[in-house]
């Protein structure tokens, strides 16, 4: 069974997280009741993944306002601003704060149903999503494909079967035997600790390597692809994802390699045509000092923690939406 991120209570306007900071170790669901407890969720990364984070913080709101009685707007506005700030490089996130504040501001009646109603929206759009880029995706891998993947785009990141993942997936589920080597992905082993474990809850063969390995497999003949997902997509095709990703695309493109990305659609932003514009977040040193509580750097010596780095178009050889496969050079506003 593929693992999911988040499940809803659309009767008892509920919602429940996987706690993805305890995996591998521990299988913990949290509830989330409050916005205080929306927004720790989307910061401390118990929740992640672009698309999930757009989901989580749209049902979250209607999960913590359903407790409060009638909704105010003025509150719903700044939890609204509160929680689209959480995570500055995702546009997921804002693009559906942006969508329940249109609600707030244009609903004369049942707010909270309105309001409930377009989050629901948004989720069921969301696994809509990940199976459309399933379909349109799983071309691109052969029988026997051995797919090199970093972080996790996988059904943890989203409120489907994922987006990077998705072709994995379909493919898998229509016969084609695939591999997927999973990077660690430093600082936080996202590869390592969750995209690692949901593959094989799912039963897709999965092997981990360090992040610095993966050029060196390439070397080898031992990776055909390279499929990752994106937190945003500039009008012109370069990408920010997580932090590493530009090292895999010089490398894949070194060598041969196609390098592939799969995201949805939402996260397309016309509004910047290259990536110099994608504001990229920073994180706390101690992520980079320690691993496990273990100090593996002196406390003196700075640390540079950005989470996400810019890959540019010219290096990716297709992107996978929910509207299709786009390739360069990359125009979204028409259909592929």
């Amino acid at each position: 069974m593929i693992p999911r991120a988040l499940t809803w209570s659309s009767d008892a306007r509920r919602l429940r997280i996987l706690d993805q900071r305890l995996l591998p170790e521990r299988v913990v669901e949290r509830e989330l009741c409050t916005i205080d407890e929306v927004d720790e969720a989307l910061r401390t990364l118990a929740v992640r993944g672009a698309p999930a984070i757009g989901v989580a913080a749209a049902l979250g709101v209607i999960a913590a306002f359903a407790r409060a009685g009638v909704p105010d707007r003025a509150a719903l506005l700044a939890a609204l601003d509160r929680l689209a700030g959480a995570r500055p490089t995702a546009v997921n996130l804002p693009w559906a704060m942006a969508r329940l504040r249109r609600v707030v501001i244009v609903a004369e009646a049942n707010l909270l149903d309105a309001l409930a109603a377009e989050a629901e929206r948004i989720l069921a759009e969301d696994i809509a999503m990940c199976d459309a880029i399933g379909r349109h995706g799983q071309g691109l891998l052969p029988d026997g494909a051995r797919v090199l993947t970093h972080c996790n785009a996988g059904a943890l990141a989203t409120a489907g079967i994922g987006t990077a993942l998705a072709p994995v997936y379909t493919a898998s589920a229509a016969g084609r035997r695939v591999e997927v080597i999973a990077c660690e992905t430093r600082p936080l082993l996202q590869g390592s600790r969750i995209t690692a474990w949901e593959l094989s809850a799912a039963g897709i063969p999965v092997t981990v390597c360090t992040d610095s390995m993966a050029a060196a497999l390439m070397r080898e003949g031992r990776l055909d692809l390279v499929l990752v997902g994106a937190d945003r997509i500039a009008a012109n095709g370069d990408i920010a994802n997580k932090i590493g990703t530009y090292g895999h695309a010089v490398a894949a493109h070194h060598h041969g390699l196609p390098f592939y990305v799969a995201a949805p659609s939402s996260t397309i932003d016309a509004s910047l045509f290259g990536g110099a514009s994608i504001p990229i977040e920073r994180r706390d040193a101690d992520e980079v000092r320690r691993v496990g509580g273990q100090v593996v750097a002196p406390p003196d010596v700075p640390v540079e923690n950005p989470a996400f780095d810019i890959t540019p178009a010219s290096l990716i050889s297709a992107i996978v939406t929910d509207r299709g496969v786009f390739r360069p050079p990359y125009r979204f506003v028409e259909a592929p």
